[in-house]
């Protein structure tokens, strides 16, 4: 091969073989035939470009091998695993162009875009749940001031006006036909009256006036005759039996139906009775209940049985009784954690709370208080049927009535269950919970005066 003849090294740096001097310069030169093939048509010629490539300069991150003490590792250090001290500023790699000990590391390159700054999170701080509470009921503002029948009605107004509505623009210039009177119980059953008791309100409505005219002020008149008669059974009050002392009330419901402030609004009820009362903190899952339950306390002067969170809540209700009865308390009210009815092992430790305080009183609990949320609707139901499988459910209590349009669930439940219903709830102040009156709530429901 000749030597003048470039490789593929020379070929890429654009140098060009000398012709030779027996071939014009415009014939193009032919490869002998036994020759190996040429670069072009082969293999590049490396042997050749190498020898014709100029000597590069190593770049600054290579070793140098022709200074061999600088890149020498000493011998103090040689193999051994090299990390960074913690605190000292991190110097560049030996062989860097940064490597100058008396420079120290190079400094940050300024034109590496910017990161995204390191925020670091505030510390958590603990929350005073029993100061929050005390400090929204100091700021709560003054309400005007009206009885019962006036906070009831106020409560109901979301369910009446809806029912009102719907019963306006049925009735209006229009005759009582079977169309009508399908519309009325349609109308009921999107209340939650229930299908029983939406059909019978409904017959009632028709019985003798079929074909006729009726004004929407008659169909109320039925419908709070209707609500009254099938709520008249179930308005029982809550009776202590003074004989019991104490006599134990055990609360129990779903989460956020509004157990605790129960309790405490009913505390504040028996003091003002002339009853003496304790509060017994059995929702032990969560520490706010707790908090909550000891502000309750505090305002009415009521000792509070707690533990920490976490603790078996048998065993406190079990120490709250035995104290109970040693102080020869009236009444004891105790809190549970709330419990979705359809979780088995929840309503099996809710078994057990009842087991562990019948040890110290075979009759305990006296009463059992199913607190209802109304904005559930119809699962309020289910919750009836599974709770009263794990308890001795005696009694219950509806509450947030005055945040549904939906407050014919009570008739519902009146219909299907027969369980006492002992006070319902129409707003968060301590003079919104009352014992049930089913004339009173009939006529709030159908948008009545009092009568």
């Amino acid at each position: 091969m000749s030597e003048d003849k470039p490789g593929w090294f020379g070929r890429l740096f654009g140098r060009k073989g000398s012709q030779p001097a027996d071939q014009p310069a415009d014939q193009p030169v032919e490869p002998p035939i036994d020759s190996p093939a040429s670069p072009a048509e082969g293999q590049p010629d490396f042997a050749t470009g190498a020898d014709a490539v100029e000597q590069v300069p190593l770049p600054p991150s290579e070793p140098d091998p022709d200074e061999s003490d600088r890149n020498a590792v000493p011998d103090a250090i040689e193999g051994a695993d090299l990390q960074p001290i913690a605190g000292e500023p991190e110097r560049p790699p030996a062989g860097t162009a940064g490597d100058d000990p008396a420079r120290g590391a190079e400094p940050a390159d300024e034109t590496e875009l910017a990161r995204e700054p390191v925020i670091e999170p505030p510390p958590v701080q603990p929350v005073d749940v029993a100061a929050a509470l005390a400090h929204d009921a100091a700021a709560e503002p003054q309400r005007e001031a009206k009885g019962w029948w006036g906070r009831l009605t106020s409560g109901m107004k979301r369910t009446s006006s809806a029912l009102s509505e719907r019963v306006t623009g049925l009735f209006t210039k229009r005759k009582l036909d079977a169309n009508t009177l399908e519309d009325l119980e349609d109308a009921l059953i999107q209340a939650d009256f229930g299908v029983e008791t939406a059909t019978r309100i409904s017959e009632a409505v028709g019985k003798g006036r079929y074909e006729k005219g009726i004004s929407p002020d008659e169909v109320r008149a039925i419908l709070a005759t209707e609500v009254e008669r099938a709520l008249d059974p179930v308005a029982h009050p809550l009776v202590i039996d003074t004989a019991r002392k104490p006599f134990v009330i055990l609360c129990v419901g779903v989460n956020g139906a509004g157990k605790t402030t129960t309790l405490g609004k009913l505390s504040l009820k028996f003091k003002a009775e002339g009853r003496s009362v304790m509060l017994a903190a059995g929702d032990t899952f969560r520490a706010a209940a707790i908090d909550q339950l000891k502000v309750w306390g505090a305002r009415t002067g009521t000792p509070v049985i707690s533990g920490a969170q976490g603790a078996d809540a048998a065993g406190l209700a079990f120490d709250a009784l035995k104290q109970a009865q040693a102080a020869g308390t009236d009444v004891l009210l105790i809190d549970t954690a709330g419990r979705l009815q359809n979780k088995a092992g929840l309503m099996a430790e809710l078994e057990k709370i009842i087991r562990v305080i019948r040890k110290v009183d075979p009759e305990a609990p006296h009463a059992t208080l199913l607190v209802l949320d109304a904005t559930v609707g119809q699962n309020a139901l289910s919750q009836v049927e599974l709770f009263s499988q794990a308890a001795p459910v005696s009694g219950l209590v509806m509450t947030k009535l005055d945040g549904t349009a939906r407050g014919g669930i009570l008739v519902a439940l009146a219909a299907k269950f027969g369980l006492p219903v002992h006070f319902i709830g129409v707003g968060e102040s301590v003079e919104d919970l009352e014992p049930f009156a089913a004339r009173d709530f009939a006529r709030a429901i159908a948008g009545l005066e009092k009568g």
